[in-house]
């Protein structure tokens, strides 16, 4: 499903004329396509004898898509103040209710802009299957730099692909076309709510200690922590009995784990899943440094090696994430990452606001993570059953975390 990222800005007090801004963004989006040249292509499907089909992007300048909207009467309290995230933030994005493999005939890329009544919401999808989070930020960042006014972006992407493997694996990768076909039956979400819990770099850090501590280390990291700290609550939240395993699936960036290593501004996928399983009773009794070392050990574990060893058997043995996929229950999946350079995001108007993510990819156990307007702190969209979200409100330990 595509990726979806918006930021919320105070209106420019020199905004005068809507529409020549409205043309400058369209302008200076059209003149950073230049530079990923790709999203304004299409994906291209090709169905083989042997009932597999394959993809790839077809750079054929088909376009990205642009909408200008406006919500007349909403305030940017009224997006901010609320507990949980209020509903109408879904219709600040486009093209909502796609999946990835459907832009053989929609845009790989589409941008909304919102005007509020006293903001700014600029809201961007773009299609999973061309590019990570890495590769969003650097584009929603270099699209700010280019309407600000500069004569080139300061993190030109990459475009060149490599033979993995030493190319003992050829394109395409050829997919069951069962897959595509299953994955194309309408599935009901459960009634899900979503509400950001916003983490200081002090309380980070008194976790951090904790873990570490506990666990007689000092390998444990800041964000093993949290999560650790935001699982063991969750698992609370929703009373799952003890003896169950229960997953968190976590995206592994892999730049700089292959050899040779990716550019940092390679624009594409190179991410993956890496899936911590304990038993509901460990995550409770064992404490917060035995559920974060275990979250570490996984992390370590995605060395050089065994990242090529886990490509070699996806490519040959490809088995895409689907609907039926998304949300193993009682599990939690964590994307996105406090490192993404979100609020380096200015397009001449000051930096954002706030970040929020969109419709789409979400399902009971969705976790967003967005680094916090203070340096070091950190912002985590929940997106659960309403009577979880309702028992984290009330859990003393986990929101000792939070601050308010």
């Amino acid at each position: 499903m595509p990726s979806k990222k918006g930021l919320l800005f105070l209106k420019p007090k020199s905004l005068e004329d809507q529409n020549s801004l409205i043309q400058h963004l369209k302008t200076s989006l059209s003149r950073t396509l230049d530079c990923f040249n790709p999203l304004a292509g299409r994906l291209a499907a090709v169905e083989h004898d042997d009932n597999t089909v394959s993809f790839f992007i077809d750079c054929n300048n088909a376009g990205a898509q642009f909408v200008h909207a406006a919500a007349d009467g909403v305030t940017m309290a009224d997006i901010l103040q609320p507990v949980y995230v209020p509903p109408i933030l879904h219709s600040f994005f486009p093209l909502n209710g796609f999946l990835n493999y459907e832009a053989v005939s929609k845009p790989l890329l589409a941008v909304q802009v919102t005007e509020l009544a006293d903001g700014i919401f600029v809201g961007c999808t773009m299609n999973h299957s061309a590019v990570d989070g890495t590769s969003f930020w650097n584009f929603f960042n270099s699209w700010s730099e280019i309407h600000r006014g500069l004569d080139h972006v300061s993190k030109t992407p990459v475009l060149e692909r490599w033979s993995l493997l030493n190319g003992s694996i050829s394109p395409p990768i050829r997919l069951p076309l069962s897959i595509i076909k299953n994955n194309s039956d309408s599935i009901i979400p459960p009634p899900l709510q979503e509400r950001v819990f916003h983490f200081t770099k002090g309380k980070i850090a008194m976790l951090k200690a904790k873990a570490n501590a506990e666990a007689a280390t000092t390998s444990i990291s800041s964000l093993q922590s949290l999560l650790a700290h935001i699982w063991r609550a969750t698992t609370r939240a929703r009373l799952v009995e003890h003896d169950k395993e229960v997953d968190l699936r976590i995206l592994i960036g892999l730049r700089a784990r292959l050899q040779p290593p990716l550019p940092q501004s390679y624009c594409g996928n190179a991410i993956v899943s890496g899936i911590v399983t304990l038993r509901t009773r460990d995550i409770l009794e064992q404490g917060l440094g035995f559920v974060a070392l275990e979250i570490n050990k996984v992390v370590s574990s995605y060395t050089k090696n065994k990242v090529t060893d886990a490509l070699a058997s996806l490519l040959k043995n490809p088995s895409p994430l689907t609907k039926a996929d998304v949300g193993r229950i009682q599990s939690l999946g964590i994307s996105s990452s406090p490192r993404h350079n979100v609020y380096g995001t200015d397009f001449g108007w000051g930096r954002p606001v706030a970040v929020r993510s969109g419709p789409g990819n979400k399902f009971d156990g969705k976790l967003t993570l967005f680094p916090g307007l203070e340096e070091g702190s950190m912002d985590v969209e929940f997106s659960v059953l309403p009577e979880t979200l309702k028992a984290l409100g009330n859990d003393l330990e986990f929101m000792d975390a939070v601050t308010i």
